[in-house]
């Protein structure tokens, strides 16, 4: 496991100190309480996990699709706390299946649900089916469990977003920005909160992730030269959550005091990954170079890479936490901002929901309703599609 702050410029954890000064009010709110976790299986979902336990709730359950994640997960919880919840269960289901509704049905009663579930990636918008699904994962099942925490008298309803919600120039980003629509649309019904993340270093799927994979596998390293992001660690991922799943007022956003100083290029974290690992990089121009010269050049503590410019679909150079028009507190937290959302329009969601059936009802699909669709639904965004998409890259 990679020390990720070493890449990150940091010598510690940087959401601590608000964790720590509200340690008291979170072993009150969360100490014999009542959770489920949707997504638990994942790089975020398993920190959220974790922390979630340290304060000893009397009840958690915890969904995942991924069985093989989940077992481990359940492993690694048992591995590490001497005390339990009296009521722990860990569930292989889809959110969006019968048996999910059949197990919501049966129990249901929670004091929180946060909902870590989703469709992360840009790439997953190149083809309409997969697109279909993200929206699935990302909007209608959060639209399905809000409406289900309502009929149980859930007392919070917590939702991961995305920094790409902001200002959204992809699709995936888009369904978040929709889905906090989703949410706000609840807001008069339930207590709700999210969180705009950075991306995650080194989180399952995350191209940093794919770095420790490459290596491994002994193959070349790939990443954009001219992409700039905003990292956290998985710590401070589920730091974010839990702060504002427990301190968020009704539609807050929380999101992290990142600065444009802050924003960190792919290239510069793969080579201080390959120099960590004992190589510098051998910068290849196309491929087939890089693929070709690994038989030789690990020897000679080289290790062949492709940087070049991103010409992908979807692609910001950096990304942001909120928009010009947005006013951020940034006087609650030492290292945590908010952003205090007002309702939705529940006449324009009502529209998305029917467009959207209407389009699944079809016998075929075209990507091109869709994004028309989104559109409508959020007026100035901006899709930006190449026709290149990151599955034609390393």
């Amino acid at each position: 496991m990679e020390n990720v702050l070493q890449y990150l410029g940091r010598p510690s954890e940087m959401l601590d100190d608000d964790l720590q000064a509200h340690h008291h009010k979170l072993c009150s709110l969360l100490g014999n309480s009542s959770c489920l976790v949707l997504g638990a299986a994942g790089s975020i979902g398993q920190a959220v996990t974790r922390l979630l336990m340290s304060y000893g709730p009397a009840k958690l359950h915890l969904v995942d699709l991924s069985e093989n994640n989940l077992v481990e997960l359940v492993r690694d919880l048992r591995s590490s706390f001497d005390i339990f919840p009296a009521d722990f269960q860990a569930l292989a289901l889809d959110i969006g299946s019968l048996a999910y509704d059949r197990f919501i049905s049966s129990d249901g009663k929670y004091d929180y649900v946060l909902n870590l579930s989703a469709l992360k990636h840009v790439r997953s918008e190149k083809d309409v089916f997969t697109l279909m699904r993200m929206i699935d994962v990302n909007i209608l099942n959060t639209e399905k469990t809000l409406r289900q925490s309502v009929q149980a008298g859930v007392k919070k309803y917590f939702c991961v977003s995305t920094d790409k919600a902001s200002n959204p120039v992809n699709m995936m980003g888009a369904s978040k920005r929709i889905m906090e629509l989703v949410l706000a649309s609840y807001s008069d019904q339930i207590n709700i909160s999210t969180a705009r993340f950075a991306n995650v270093a080194f989180s399952d799927g995350s191209l940093l992730h794919g770095f420790e994979k490459r290596l491994q596998k002994q193959q070349p390293l790939a990443a954009p030269s001219d992409i700039r992001r905003y990292f956290i660690t998985d710590h401070e991922a589920a730091v974010l959550c839990i702060m504002s799943c427990c301190f968020g007022q009704n539609r807050d956003v929380y999101f992290p005091k990142l600065n444009e100083s802050q924003l960190i290029s792919m290239t510069s974290i793969a080579e201080k990954f390959l120099k960590n690992h004992g190589f510098t990089p051998k910068l290849c121009s196309t491929e087939q170079e890089a693929r070709a010269l690994m038989a030789t050049l690990p020897a000679q503590g080289q290790w062949p890479c492709v940087f070049s410019p991103s010409d992908t679909t979807g692609e910001k150079e950096a990304e942001e936490f909120y928009e010009q028009q947005d006013s951020p507190d940034f006087h609650s937290y030492q290292q945590i901002g908010v952003l205090h959302q007002s309702a939705a329009d529940n006449q324009q969601l009502t529209h998305f929901y029917q467009q959207i059936n209407q389009i699944k009802a079809q016998p075929v699909w075209h990507k091109a309703d869709i994004v028309k669709l989104f559109i409508a639904t959020l007026p100035g965004f901006m899709h930006q599609d190449t026709g290149k998409y990151l599955d034609g890259k390393m």
